[in-house]
């Protein structure tokens, strides 16, 4: 049994997270923190998510330095639901300690520091840890997943996006064009501090971030190739969608498509649904992957759907850690029908 705290529990991603943990046959829940600034400290988690009461009947307690001195004592694995800059400065004092760290944040997913002034805004404090922090994409990475001491558990909208391509481009099917990645995604991946931009019924369906969105570096850097990312933000609370154009490569037949996606065929949270196109619905509180395409000449659709709390953040972060625990990397999501 593995003993695992949460940072940012009070968020969408940490109290799914916590939902999982709480349910997992091989870890326990330590302990729920939040910053020493936070309104919601010393709250129960279940006042602000009443869908867990009793199952996460649990304070949240602030992030003091007594409790960094409890939290070295008692935990094995540290996730981080935190905003980047806090993750980059937090992750490297639980590193520090001999802990397991699980970023949920995109403070250590980027291989190059410059990146960080480019497209998040700030200089990356650690550079000796970015280098040797694993990108958290469970399908792709379990050896490396398994040694690492940093995981830099993927992006949502990365997670959809590389699980769609990576076949492909692994099979070198996709021609040298940048692919265009048209996303949606729901609120809830702004995350749950107000703001009115993005306030409910403030949304309708609106684009943002063009060019420069920092998913885009993420998904270029770890697919190889060129992309043309525009995420928008929806009108519904969770789940993300993307149609993603591809230029194949001439003479690639339908049959080169279809076996390119057999690599994912016998992952667990992977459903390959070829001709019939994923919806948000039928991701939505589910932990899968849904992928469908159709192909015309050497024109390819590729639609994929997931979960941006479950596959998106909590569940992926969930699969890493049983990666790490050396256990089917589905389990406590499956086993428990999330």
């Amino acid at each position: 049994m593995k003993n695992v705290v949460i940072i940012g529990a009070s968020g969408y991603s940490g109290a799914e997270l916590a939902s999982l943990i709480a349910k997992h046959p091989h870890f326990s829940l330590k302990g729920c923190y939040v910053s020493e600034q936070s309104l919601d400290k010393n709250k129960l988690l279940s006042e602000l998510y009443p869908e867990h009461t009793g199952l996460l009947d649990t304070f949240l307690l602030p992030l003091t330095e007594q409790a960094l001195n409890v939290i070295s004592d008692q935990a094995d694995y540290v996730c981080l639901c935190t905003d980047h800059k806090v993750s980059v400065e937090l992750a490297p004092k639980f590193l520090a300690l001999g802990k397991k760290v699980f970023d949920l944040s995109g403070g250590y997913r980027l291989a190059n520091s410059d990146d960080y002034d480019n497209y998040y805004g700030f200089e990356h404090p650690s550079p000796g840890w970015l280098e040797k922090a694993q990108y958290g994409l469970a399908e792709w990475y379990a050896p490396e997943i398994k040694k690492a001491q940093l995981i830099a558990v993927a992006g949502c909208y990365p997670t959809a996006a590389l699980n769609a391509l990576k076949p492909l481009k692994d099979n070198n099917l996709i021609s040298d064009e940048p692919v265009i990645i048209n996303a949606v995604s729901g609120v809830t991946g702004a995350g749950r501090k107000a703001n009115m931009a993005t306030h409910f019924c403030e949304v309708s369906l609106a684009p943002y971030g063009l060019f420069n969105h920092r998913h885009t570096p993420e998904i270029s850097q770890y697919l190889e190739h060129p992309v043309l990312f525009t995420p928008h933000l929806g009108c519904f609370a969770r789940g993300i969608l993307e149609t993603i154009y591809i230029k194949l490569k001439p003479n690639t037949s339908a049959a080169h498509v279809e076996q390119a996606y057999q690599v994912l065929a016998d992952e667990p949270l992977i459903r390959l649904k070829g001709s019939v196109l994923p919806s948000i619905k039928g991701v939505a509180k589910q932990p899968y992957v849904d992928i469908g395409w159709q192909q015309q000449g050497e024109q390819l659709i590729v639609v994929v759907a997931i979960d941006n709390l479950l596959k998106g953040a909590a569940g992926q972060a969930i699969q890493c850690m049983n990666i790490v625990n050396e256990q089917p990397s589905y389990l406590g999501l499956k086993e428990n029908n999330v």
